[in-house]
């Protein structure tokens, strides 16, 4: 009988896994950041912020996701940033000096606002306790 729990791989055997393609992606990010304030000049992008990059191993695909202020149109924005997706990466091309560009997939970073719709339950929740205890103490 074959344990299904066993580790077969040995320390400091194997390949280890390689930072490249996060340093890269802090890169990207870093330069789309700096393109996006500087240069771009679509107005559906004017307060659109990164918050993080993912580069493939192979290095060939990069997903950035990004933020949208309250009361924006995601949709119109990742249009925008699909549309400038070519500026983009010919800037990467230039001043990352790498053999192969990644190629730039956009997604709408929709963790800010679970955050915030989690923080609101709470506060509600926390509203309907001290209304709760102020009931009872009468």
């Amino acid at each position: 009988m074959i344990r299904q729990d066993f580790n077969f791989t040995l320390p400091g055997l194997g390949r280890p896994k390689s930072t490249r393609p996060e340093r890269i992606g802090e890169a990207v990010l870093q330069e789309l950041s700096v393109l996006l304030r500087q240069e771009a000049r679509d107005a559906r992008l004017a307060r659109v912020a990164f918050s993080r990059a993912q580069v493939t191993p192979d290095l060939k695909q990069a997903k950035v996701w990004f933020t949208v202020p309250e009361g924006f149109n995601a949709t119109e924005v990742l249009k925008a940033l699909r549309k400038a997706g070519g500026f983009f990466r010919s800037h990467l091309a230039r001043t990352l000096n790498m053999r192969c560009t990644p190629e730039l997939l956009f997604f709408h970073d929709r963790q800010n606002e679970e955050m915030e719709r989690i923080e609101r339950l709470f506060r509600e929740i926390n509203q309907e306790q001290k209304t709760e205890d102020s009931g009872e103490s009468e």
